[in-house]
């Protein structure tokens, strides 16, 4: 256990920060298998920068690293344009 009151704060604080990066990640595992579950005929195009921005959002917070944003992004396009 912390013995710094300022070691205490950061032990709350990193805890917080758990909580809301695990639901934000699964959220976002939720979102794109959802996405990739749809037939290619439904994966048009209105649907592609809706989560395209999702997948941004959560790189911008730091979720997933911007590569592994932009080779998410990449590879569902593929199934977008193939339709």
């Amino acid at each position: 256990m912390p013995t710094h009151k300022s070691a205490e704060k950061r032990m709350r604080q990193n805890e917080r920060k758990r909580v809301i990066n695990k639901a934000s990640r699964t959220s976002l595992r939720k979102e794109i298998k959802s996405y990739r579950d749809l037939e290619k005929g439904e994966a048009s195009k209105a649907q592609h920068p809706r989560i395209s921005s999702i997948i941004d959002k959560a790189a911008k917070k730091g979720i997933i690293h911007q590569r592994k944003a932009s080779r998410l992004k990449s590879r569902l396009s593929r199934k977008t344009v193939s339709a």
